[in-house]
């Protein structure tokens, strides 16, 4: 018997399960025995790949909202960031279109969406309930929120990230997500946008707001790509969208 004939064999007659993730780039093939939920299937992509965003909002109960997409991140090998901004460059920047990531594939009616993150040593990726080959990972709430703040796009959009904000109060530890902040050296400012997201969230104390008093505010920045309509919030110096 062949190696295929014999898949289909255990395929039909036993438990063996195919997946096929045809990315555009780094296609995968993976079988199971059994059930096994399809986020322990894509951790199995890559060992050190971690869920982010709006799926990390949710192992975080910060959303009640239920997303089609999974969001799973390989880091780059190189570590880029922290070159010095110009404010000209970053009013281009942000008036376009945010960049999104099209390695994506649709399976069992939910889309994967292979994200090639910047190098950040992993910072703040924690392991949670997985099989024991492949432990499911997956960034902290303070990662979160960094990142959901970063790109808004995989998060459910700006109204999303501010629920989260308030969502989390009780659980984040502002002085770590400052710490991470200043370790990620982002060539944006985006301490302004927490800033701003935590001031507007209204359930956050004096200290913890502090934590965020210390970042300088020296270039106007914007809480999103592309917005149409903005108004000028001018404690963070900051772009957001009209009535938000």
């Amino acid at each position: 018997m062949s190696v295929r004939k014999f898949i289909e064999f255990l395929s039909e007659k036993g438990k063996l399960k195919t997946y096929r993730f045809e990315f555009p780039h780094r296609p995968a093939l993976r079988y199971t025995w059994g059930d096994i939920g399809l986020s322990d299937v894509v951790q199995s992509i890559q060992k050190k790949g971690y869920f982010s965003h709006f799926t990390a909002m949710q192992q975080h109960d910060l959303t009640e909202q239920v997303s089609k997409t999974i969001y799973f991140n390989i880091e780059q090998r190189l570590t880029g960031g922290g070159t010095e901004p110009t404010q000209a460059g970053i009013d281009r920047a942000f008036k376009g279109k945010c960049r999104i990531s099209k390695n994506a594939v649709t399976v069992n009616d939910q889309t994967i969406r292979l994200l090639n993150g910047r190098n950040t040593g992993e910072m703040g990726v924690m392991e949670v309930a997985g099989i024991e080959q492949f432990p499911k990972r997956v960034t902290n709430i303070e990662r979160t929120l960094i990142d959901i703040t970063v790109r808004p796009v995989y998060s459910g959009g700006v109204y999303q990230v501010a629920q989260a904000f308030v969502a989390a109060q009780e659980q984040v530890d502002v002085k770590r997500l400052a710490s991470y902040l200043r370790k990620l050296n982002f060539t944006y400012p985006y301490h302004q946008s927490i800033g701003f997201y935590m001031e507007r969230a209204g359930n956050y104390s004096t200290s913890q707001m502090n934590q965020m008093g210390d970042f300088e505010l020296q270039y106007d920045f914007y809480l999103d790509y592309g917005m149409k309509q903005t108004e000028y919030i001018k404690e963070w110096s900051l772009h957001v969208p009209k009535g938000f």
